[in-house]
């Protein structure tokens, strides 16, 4: 009896789990083979310090934090820096903002909670939630995670918030530029039958070079046709989605094992 994957080679966008992940779609007929779109994330330290002290010094009306590794490594950076506390007293002075479970759980680590909560882990769920809130004249900090994000920017500006400022504590840095060359090749050829996307990032990562080559339009219509977009949950969905993809299988537990097995499903099917 065949196996859902066989004669099927399926590459690994991410950098963790590797050895798992692998072993789960050989266990389904598959051939797994690493191509790494997550890069690098440097931490931000001599910028970072300067946006600090300026929102200490103005405090802001809303705060809105996305991810839980960026929340803890702002309060961990206001302590190393010396103003733990003003920067504590500005967040509990502002009303607060949130995206995910894990920045729910940074926050509770310091004894604080979201006025406003996303509905389903998403930025965009996290719009709809302050669709009804006044933000006319609002001072806005906004923290992200390693790169901006013009659409969340805009629409608070387009609800009449008076400042926007972004806080960036990390910078993502690129994967290899051989390693997108060669997938980009893979995809080209039809050597692959399915991508599986671990983040946002490595989303992003891919479509930002082939940005470069200007073949945009061609990577959408290859992930509609032949090679198959898998994502780990909705906020990398989010991502395939604000490129142009519409071809996605996602789990509904957003987990990698739960990923794989999602799409031997769909292949089953």
């Amino acid at each position: 009896m065949s196996k859902p994957l066989e004669g099927k080679t399926v590459v690994i966008a991410g950098s963790r789990k590797l050895d798992e992940m692998t072993a789960l779609i050989e266990r389904q007929g598959g051939t797994a083979m690493v191509r790494s779109l997550q890069g690098m994330t440097m931490f931000k330290e001599e910028e970072i310090q300067q946006e600090l002290r300026m929102l200490v010094q103005y405090p802001p009306d809303w705060m809105i934090f996305t991810t839980g590794i960026g929340t803890a490594s702002l309060f961990a950076a206001a302590d190393r820096l010396g103003m733990g506390d003003e920067f504590r007293a500005a967040i509990r002075g502002a009303r607060l903002a949130i995206r995910g479970y894990k920045t729910y759980n940074a926050l509770k680590a310091e004894n604080l909670a979201p006025d406003v909560r996303d509905s389903d882990g998403t930025v965009r769920g996290l719009e709809e939630q302050l669709e009804e809130v006044n933000l006319v004249g609002a001072r806005i900090w906004v923290q992200l995670h390693g790169e901006p994000a013009p659409e969340l920017v805009q629409f608070l500006k387009g609800k009449g918030a008076q400042d926007v400022h972004t806080l960036l504590p990390y910078l993502n840095i690129p994967p290899e530029q051989t390693t997108l060359e060669q997938l980009y090749e893979e995809i080209q050829q039809s050597r692959i039958a399915a991508i599986c996307f671990t983040t946002a990032v490595q989303v992003r990562n891919l479509f930002a070079y082939v940005r470069t080559l200007g073949e945009e339009q061609s990577l959408r219509e290859q992930l509609h046709d032949t090679v198959l977009a898998v994502s780990v949950g909705k906020v990398t969905s989010e991502a395939l989605e604000q490129e142009g993809v519409t071809r996605i299988v996602a789990p509904e537990n957003e987990r990698m094992g739960a990923m794989i097995i999602e799409m031997a499903r769909y292949y089953e099917q």
